[in-house]
C-alpha cells in the first residue's frame, strides 16, 4: 500500500511488548490478503530484525532457509558453511551473538512448518524454553491459515500452549477508515467500493484505481485471469477439506437460506449433518450467527440466521459463483448487466446496515446521547425487522433505527413506521425511555428534517 492505513491498537501492543525487558512470543495471525506482513515488517523497519519465511517445502529444506539468513543476520560464516541438523543450533547462535541487542525474530507462515513436521511445535516449544526465554529477544509467530494455526500455537492440545505473551487475529480495517485508502471518493462511493472490498487491504489496493465500482468489478473481478475470481476457492482449499460441501453451504445462505432449517432444506442435508461445517466456517472468520439483538441466551436462541461476514465473500457467492459457465464462456457482459441491475439492491444495501450500526458505536463515544448503550445490532421476529437496535442492558433507554441506501430522500413515514415496529420489540417495555435514529444515504426532506428539528428523540445521520 501507497499508506499504511490503521492498525495503531496493534502497532502499539507490538510496541509495548518490544520494550519489555524480558522475552516475548507473540501468535500473530489472520486471513490471507488482511495485511499481516505488511504490520509485522512496518513494525520492525527500525528493529534489529530477523524475518524468516516459512515455505511449503521440507522441513530440512526450511531449516537450510533460516540457517543461511541467519548466518548472514549474525555474520557467521562458520554458521553458514556448517551442516546443521538442529533448529536448536541456530537459535542458540542467534542469541548467543551480541546477546545486550535486543533482537526481533519473525517467522511467517509458521503453520508450514508444523505441516511438513507435525512435532515441530514440540521442537519449537522446547527451544522456546531452553534457548530464548528470558533473554533479549521478542519473537512473533505468523500464519495465514487460522485453523492451523489455532492448532499448531493457541489450542490447550498444543506443545506452545502457554508460552505466548500475547496474541493478534488481525481482522479487516474498519469502513471509518476507508477514506484514509480513497481521498477523492464520496461517501456513497466509499460504501460501494466497501461493499465489495470490505476491509482486506490487498483489495483495496487492487480496486481503488478503477474509475467507479463496476470497471473496478468487471476488471478484477470477472476477468479470468484475475487472482480474484479464484480468491474464495484459493481461501479454503488450503483450510478445509471437502471444499465442495463448503461451496454449497456458502452459496445456499447467499442465496437468502439463513436459518438453519432452509439450509439443511436447501441443500437436501439432515441439519446435524451441516452444523460442524457451519462452525468450521464460523471460526474462520467466513459466517457468522446473528440472533436478534435483545436475546437473553443468544447461543440458545432459536431464532439464530447465519450470514457472510465477508463482504468480498458475500459478493462473490451473490455474483460470481452462480454466474461462473458465463464467464467461462467469455459472456462477463452478461454477468455484469446483472451485477448493475441487482448491486444496490441485493447487496450495498444489506452492507450500508452494518456501517451504520458501526457507526453507532462511535457516536455512542461522542456522547450523542445522555447515555451510553452496551449492545447494538439487528431485531427480527416473525412479522417486522427493526434495522438497528442500541440499548443500555442495565438501564432503561433504548435506540431504534432505519436504515435506506436509496436514491430518495428519506421521509416523515418511514420514521412513523419505526415508531409503529418498535412496538413489537419486548424490552422493559412498561419503563423505558425510546430513542431514535434516521441513516439515509441520500438525505432527508424538509418535512423530515423540520420533525426531528421539533423533537430530541430523533437523530438524522447518512
Amino acid at each position: 500500500m501507497e499508506n499504511f492505513i490503521n492498525r495503531n491498537e496493534e502497532r502499539a501492543f507490538l510496541n509495548k511488548e518490544y520494550e519489555n525487558k524480558i522475552s516475548s512470543l507473540i501468535i500473530l495471525y489472520g486471513r490471507r490478503r488482511i495485511g499481516k506482513t505488511a504490520l509485522i515488517t512496518d513494525f520492525g523497519r527500525d528493529k534489529n530484525m530477523l524475518y524468516f519465511l516459512a515455505s511449503e517445502e521440507s522441513e530440512k529444506e526450511n531449516l537450510n532457509a533460516f540457517k543461511a539468513l541467519a548466518a548472514d543476520y549474525t555474520i557467521n560464516e562458520l554458521l553458514k558453511s556448517a551442516s546443521v541438523d538442529s533448529w536448536d543450533v541456530v537459535f542458540k547462535t542467534l542469541i548467543n551473538t551480541n546477546p545486550a541487542e535486543k533482537k526481533l525474530i519473525i517467522i511467517d507462515e509458521f503453520q508450514y512448518l508444523g505441516k511438513s513436521n507435525p512435532a515441530f511445535p514440540s521442537v519449537f516449544q522446547r527451544i522456546w524454553d531452553t534457548i530464548l526465554k528470558n533473554k533479549n529477544v521478542m519473537v512473533i509467530l505468523c500464519g495465514s491459515l487460522i485453523s492451523m494455526m489455532e492448532a499448531q500455537t493457541l489450542s490447550y492440545s498444543s506443545p506452545l500452549y502457554g508460552r505466548r505473551t500475547g496474541q493478534i487475529k488481525l481482522q479487516q480495517i474498519k469502513f471509518k477508515h476507508y477514506n484514509e485508502f480513497f481521498k477523492d471518493k464520496s461517501r456513497k462511493e466509499l460504501i460501494e467500493y466497501y461493499s465489495v472490498t470490505g476491509g482486506v487491504p490487498k483489495y483495496i489496493e487492487l480496486l481503488k484505481d478503477g474509475k467507479d465500482v463496476y470497471t473496478s468489478i468487471e476488471k478484477n473481478i470477472l476477468s479470468k485471469q484475475s487472482f480474484l475470481y479464484e480468491e474464495p476457492t484459493f481461501l479454503l482449499q488450503n483450510e478445509v477439506s471437502e471444499i465442495g460441501s463448503y461451496f454449497s453451504i456458502i452459496k445456499a445462505i447467499a442465496a437468502g437460506n439463513q436459518k438453519l432449517s432452509k439450509i439443511s432444506s436447501a441443500l437436501e442435508i439432515k441439519q446435524t449433518s451441516i452444523t460442524k461445517y457451519l462452525q468450521t466456517l464460523i471460526s474462520l472468520d467466513i459466517l457468522e450467527r446473528q440472533v436478534p439483538i435483545t436475546e437473553a441466551n443468544p447461543e440458545k436462541s432459536k431464532k439464530g440466521l447465519y450470514k457472510i461476514k465477508d463482504n468480498f465473500l458475500a459478493f462473490w457467492f451473490n455474483f460470481v459463483y452462480p454466474n461462473k459457465s458465463f464467464i467461462e464462456m467469455d459472456r462477463p457482459d452478461f454477468v455484469m448487466n446483472k451485477i448493475r441491475n441487482n448491486f444496490i439492491d441485493n447487496h450495498v444495501a444489506h452492507i450500508y446496515e452494518d456501517i451504520c450500526i458501526e457507526k453507532m458505536w462511535d457516536l455512542n463515544t461522542k456522547n450523542t446521547w445522555n447515555f451510553n448503550f452496551d449492545k447494538a445490532g439487528h431485531y427480527w421476529n416473525s412479522n417486522t425487522e427493526i434495522d438497528v437496535v442500541a440499548f443500555d442492558s442495565t438501564g432503561n433507554d433504548i435506540i431504534f433505527g432505519e436504515c435506506k441506501y436509496t436514491e430518495k430522500k428519506m421521509d416523515v413515514d418511514i420514521f412513523f413506521t419505526l415508531v409503529q415496529k418498535a412496538k413489537e420489540v419486548i424490552w422493559k417495555n412498561n419503563n423505558r425511555r425510546e430513542w431514535y435514529i434516521l441513516f439515509s444515504i441520500n438525505g432527508f426532506t424538509n418535512e423530515m428534517m423540520k420533525l426531528a428539528e421539533s423533537r430530541n428523540d430523533i437523530s438524522l445521520c447518512n
